[in-house]
C-alpha cells in the first residue's frame, strides 16, 4: 500500500506476519511502515496523524543537506548562495529574492552549531520576503475571485502551508516562497476557500475548480509531490 501525505511526502506499507505493532522507518525514498497483519488503512491514518511531529522531526533530520558554499536554492522568489570570503566573520546581503552569504575562509560546515545558525538566518530572510510577497498577492487573488478575509499571519511553519480558522482568519508559512507561483496561488486559493468551505467536501472542490480552471486536483498532487530545498 502507498499512502501520499502532503507534508510527509510517500509512506510504503507493508504487512509482516510476526509485527505486533506499527514501526515507521524513514529512508531516502519513502517512511517505510510495518504492520500487523489486519490493520486497516484508516488505523495507519491515524497512526501518522498521532506520530505527525515526530516523523516530521525525523523526515527532515534524514532529508536535511549539509549548508555549505557548493549549497544552492534557487527557486522563482528565492534564491541563496554561499561563497568563502577573506574576513573572519560570516556576512549576509539579503535583498527581495535573494541573499548572499559571505563566509570566513576557515568556516568549519560540520559544525552543528554552525548549521542551526545559518538555518535561523535563511529562515528569517524567508519570513522578510514572505511578507513582502504573500499578503499582496493574497490581497489580490480574493478582489479577483470576490473573497474576503479577516486578518493574515505569516509564520515559520513547515507541517503545514497554510490555514483558515472559522473567523476568517489566515495563516500562511513562510516557507511559501519557495513554492513556484502557480502552486503559490493554489495555496492561497485553498484558504480563500476555506473561507465559505470549512471542509474539504464537494462544495469545497467544486469552489476550488471554479477558481482554478478545473485544475485543483492536479495542482494538489503537484503540491503533495514538492519537495522542500531547505
Amino acid at each position: 500500500m502507498i499512502i501520499e501525505d502532503t507534508q510527509l511526502g510517500r509512506f510504503i506499507v507493508k504487512t509482516h506476519p510476526r509485527a505486533r505493532r506499527l514501526i515507521f522507518r524513514t529512508k531516502s525514498d519513502a517512511i517505510h511502515v510495518s504492520i500487523p497483519p489486519g490493520t486497516s488503512e484508516r488505523e495507519i491514518r491515524g497512526a501518522i496523524e498521532k506520530l505527525r511531529y515526530k516523523l516530521q522531526l525525523s523526515r527532515e533530520k534524514h532529508d536535511t543537506p549539509l549548508i555549505d558554499p557548493d549549497y544552492r536554492i534557487d527557486t522563482e522568489y528565492f534564491k541563496l548562495s554561499l561563497t568563502r570570503g577573506d574576513r573572519k566573520k560570516f556576512l549576509s546581503h539579503s535583498e527581495l529574492g535573494e541573499m548572499r552569504i559571505i563566509c570566513p575562509p576557515d568556516a568549519d560546515f560540520q559544525d552543528e552549531e554552525l548549521q542551526k545558525w545559518l538555518r535561523k538566518v535563511i529562515v528569517e530572510a524567508l519570513r522578510r520576503n514572505a511578507q513582502i510577497i504573500l499578503p499582496p498577492r493574497l490581497y489580490r487573488l480574493a478582489g479577483k475571485y470576490g473573497f474576503s478575509y479577516e486578518k493574515l499571519k505569516i509564520n515559520t511553519s513547515r507541517s503545514r502551508w497554510g490555514s483558515c480558522s472559522a473567523q476568517g482568519n489566515i495563516n500562511l508559512s513562510s516557507y511559501l516562497v519557495l513554492l513556484p507561483g502557480h502552486l503559490i496561488d493554489y495555496v492561497l486559493l485553498h484558504e480563500l476557500c476555506h473561507t465559505r468551505e470549512m471542509n474539504h467536501g464537494p462544495g469545497f472542490w467544486k469552489l476550488m475548480d471554479e477558481v482554478t480552471d478545473n485544475k485543483a486536483q492536479l495542482l494538489r498532487k503537484e503540491l503533495r509531490q514538492f519537495r522542500l530545498p531547505f
